[in-house]
């Protein structure tokens, strides 16, 4: 077997490609299987959404183990609901610092902005920072063990009337009702459905483009650090900063307090203002002996904490990653029995795939193809405005944060400086009113005033809700 994926569609695959199989029947009143492609954010909180579902999954991971980059993660009011509704709310809050200011400097620490960042009486949440691998490990131990698998490389998947089938490098197959490419951005799951359908003449020209890059990133996360030399770390909430180079230098580095005495540290570039930043995106791999290159040329760099090689100092290297900010909205999100989850822009947009996704599979009943490829469908028409409503935000933002040209620069200058109050709590009402939740669980509780954004009703609970108000009514 070659080291690819085939997809082979319903629409041209015979019966008995799943001779021997132990396939359901068309039809069942048992909930759908679903087979999980990644281990990563969006796969494993969608896991846990199934698991409290009551739905069965398993979850395949390519890789013998995950390391998580040792970047910083921000979760806003638009996931959070979910994260009380499953009861992870009070340990994600344990190993977070809430954001509520961020502070621009110029490479020589002269002040450009500060920011408020959140709005808590507002949104009802502030904005939270965390390492990204503390998020991980929280996710992971909550999947039962048996239902998560590691170093399952997919080589090929088919799908049909009949079902989906994985087959794996170490020659096993499973069978399932559903296949979620969770896979990332660079989604094996989706370039080869993609090829697919691009030979049958079903792909969009838009999804047959390559994805932009306008930034890569050196992401690292220290060691613990003594409070005395730096007492910013005993404060409550994290401390971050954002410090741009000369309109001549490529670089923005930022940093960012967390719990456990510990810095997240940042290095962006911008691609296309300095020959160094096209070069670091030319290499297509980046081990730590180029991380260690590129952190030498760059350690004068000035912090509130000392230089950044001072931080680096501190830093496991082999927690050092490097970092594709990535831009696309594919039009291809579903097709037969497969559909792609976490392809948008950061891990809140993911976890928000998974919790709607998670809903439109809770509502199969009974379970059959028509019924499966109805509610894939259905998730990406409620999922789909959204996501495309969010990415002019994303592009905005990081002009902002990252931008050196000249008129990222007046931008900024206009929004963080001379921007009415009430233009900016508007603007954040805006961004933080999409909140999903699970259907199938309690809600969480309002909060803040802002007006939220009702989404689509599961036709299942209002079933089981009309029949348990009839039993009462004839009790």
């Amino acid at each position: 077997m070659s080291d690819r994926l085939e997809d082979q569609e319903y629409t041209d695959l015979p019966s008995a490609g799943f001779k021997g199989s132990d396939l359901p029947p068309l039809v069942t009143d048992e909930p759908p299987r679903v087979l999980i492609a990644g281990a990563g954010l969006a796969g494993l909180f969608l896991g846990i959404l199934l698991e409290k579902a009551g739905i069965p999954f398993e979850i395949f991971e390519r890789s013998s183990e995950i390391k998580p980059l040792g970047a910083i993660m921000c979760l806003s009011p638009n996931i959070l609901p979910a994260f009380e509704q499953l009861g992870l709310y009070e340990e994600l809050m344990s190993f977070s610092k809430k954001g509520i200011y961020a502070t621009y400097y110029t490479d020589q620490l002269k002040v450009i902005a500060r920011h408020d960042s959140t709005d808590g009486e507002l949104t009802g949440y502030e904005r939270i920072l965390f390492a990204r691998p503390q998020l991980y490990d929280m996710l992971f131990r909550d999947i039962p063990s048996n239902k998560i698998h590691m170093s399952k490389k997919i080589l090929s998947f088919q799908q049909n009337h009949e079902g989906v089938m994985l087959r794996f490098s170490d020659n096993t197959t499973i069978h399932g009702d559903i296949l979620v490419g969770a896979d990332g951005a660079h989604s094996a799951i989706r370039q080869h459905l993609y090829k697919t359908l691009d030979k049958q003449g079903l792909l969009p020209m838009a999804d047959a483009k390559a994805m932009s890059r306008g930034y890569i990133s050196l992401v690292g996360t220290t060691r613990p650090l003594d409070p005395v030399k730096y007492p910013s770390l005993l404060k409550d909430d994290c401390e971050t900063s954002f410090i741009l180079g000369d309109n001549k230098s490529p670089y923005t580095w930022a940093t960012f307090t967390i719990p456990g005495n510990k810095i997240c540290w940042n290095v962006i570039i911008q691609l296309g203002i300095a020959e160094i930043a096209d070069d670091q995106f030319r290499s297509s791999e980046w081990v730590p002996e180029q991380s260690l290159g590129m952190m030498d040329s760059i350690r004068h760099f000035k912090t509130l904490y000392g230089t950044l090689g001072e931080l680096f100092d501190v830093t496991p290297i082999e927690g050092v990653s490097k970092v594709y900010f990535e831009d696309m909205l594919f039009e291809t999100w579903t097709h037969g029995r497969t559909v792609l989850i976490g392809d948008g822009a950061g891990a809140v947009n993911a976890m928000q795939d998974a919790v709607l996704l998670a809903n439109h599979i809770y509502d199969i009943t009974p379970t059959s193809f028509d019924n499966i490829k109805n509610a894939l469908n259905n998730y990406k028409e409620e999922r789909f405005d959204a996501v495309k409503d969010q990415y002019p935000q994303s592009y905005i933002s990081a002009k902002l944060m990252y931008g050196h040209t000249l008129s990222e620069r007046l931008l900024r200058q206009v929004v963080f400086n001379w921007m009415p109050k009430s233009v900016m709590r508007k603007q954040l009402s805006k961004n933080t009113a999409y909140r999903p939740q699970a259907n199938f669980l309690p809600q969480a509780p309002k909060r803040g005033t802002v007006e939220i954004i009702p989404q689509w009703q599961s036709k299942r609970v209002q079933k089981e809700g009309e029949a348990k108000a009839n039993t009462a009514t004839a009790l």
